[in-house]
């Protein structure tokens, strides 16, 4: 164990009225707080984060292999709705009523997914994948990743076969060439290095085509009601994030009545892990600040 995360106190996996079986993860006690996760990019159920602010809180941190990675089965042609529906069904079989939930990275999106159909509570969204597709970022990205998203809307399909061909060694150096020094800290410290390695194993578990259509549905439009959602929702990104959001979460922010954005000074895409105390807590009335207490 390090100070970011630990080995899960528990695994399983439920299956669905479909049929299908959602991999989880658990650590915390057994009858605490639920908490759902929702995972980044490629990792699966095992990457958990804030052991010691789990075990503070009493919260029960459930995360969660979405469809073709890990330990869950594949869902072809999903949508960010689809999952919000599987994830309704979940909660009711292990007995949860509307638990918060925390999507970080590509798994982000899937958090307000679940908020707006009222399949969960209050979501925490850390250093999310934003909705690069939509209008507004429309000039506000590099030439390669604009003709992926407009194949992202055009056609799902093929840009999961864009990635098709990657590996668990490839998404590990796309993750460290695109971090900045405050993020490679926490991501190659030795024991978070070989727990994120394994995450990542294990994701890709089925080959690679559970990534690939996974990042489909975050890359494209969204078919979530932002606006519709009625419920508290954290943004927190990292102030040194330069890759998940061109805005890192402004106009996101603005999409959801009430929410509000924390940036947080001196870290990256890895606030969920230096951050977890913060994440963790239940959402309250506030204003947006800044962790130093700055507006």
């Amino acid at each position: 164990m390090t100070r970011y995360l630990a080995a899960p106190a528990r695994t399983g996996a439920e299956r669905l009225p479909d049929g299908r079986p959602l991999g989880w993860a658990e650590w915390g006690p057994a009858h605490g707080i639920p908490v759902l996760l929702s995972p980044g990019a490629a990792t699966g159920r095992r990457l958990g984060f804030g052991p010691e602010a789990v075990g503070r809180l009493g919260a029960r941190l459930i995360s969660l292999d979405r469809p073709g990675l890990g330990a869950s089965s594949p869902a072809p042609r999903r949508t960010l709705a689809d999952f919000a529906t599987g994830i309704g069904d979940f909660a009711a079989l292990r007995g949860l009523h509307r638990p918060a939930m925390v999507g970080t990275s590509q798994g982000a999106p899937f958090a307000p997914a679940c908020a707006a159909s009222e399949a969960t509570g209050a979501p925490a969204v850390v250093a999310a994948a934003d909705e690069v597709a939509a209008p507004r970022f429309a000039d506000a990205l590099p030439g390669p990743l604009r003709r992926l998203v407009d194949l992202a809307v055009a056609d799902p399909g093929a840009v999961g076969q864009t990635f098709a061909g990657f590996t668990p060694e490839a998404m590990w150096d796309m993750a460290m060439a695109g971090s900045p020094p405050s993020d490679l800290a926490v991501y190659q410290e030795p024991a978070f290095a070989a727990a994120y390695r394994q995450a990542l194993e294990e994701a890709f578990a089925q080959g690679p085509h559970g990534y690939a259509r996974d990042t489909a549905p975050a890359m494209g439009r969204w078919d979530i009601g932002l606006s519709s959602i009625r419920i508290p929702v954290d943004l927190w990104y990292g102030e040194e994030d330069a890759g998940h959001s061109p805005d890192r979460g402004a106009g996101l922010a603005r999409s959801v009545p009430g929410a509000v954005r924390h940036l947080v000074p001196g870290i990256g895409g890895a606030v969920l892990w230096t951050h977890a105390d913060a994440v963790l807590h239940a959402p309250r009335p506030h204003r947006a600040t800044r962790p130093d207490g700055a507006p």
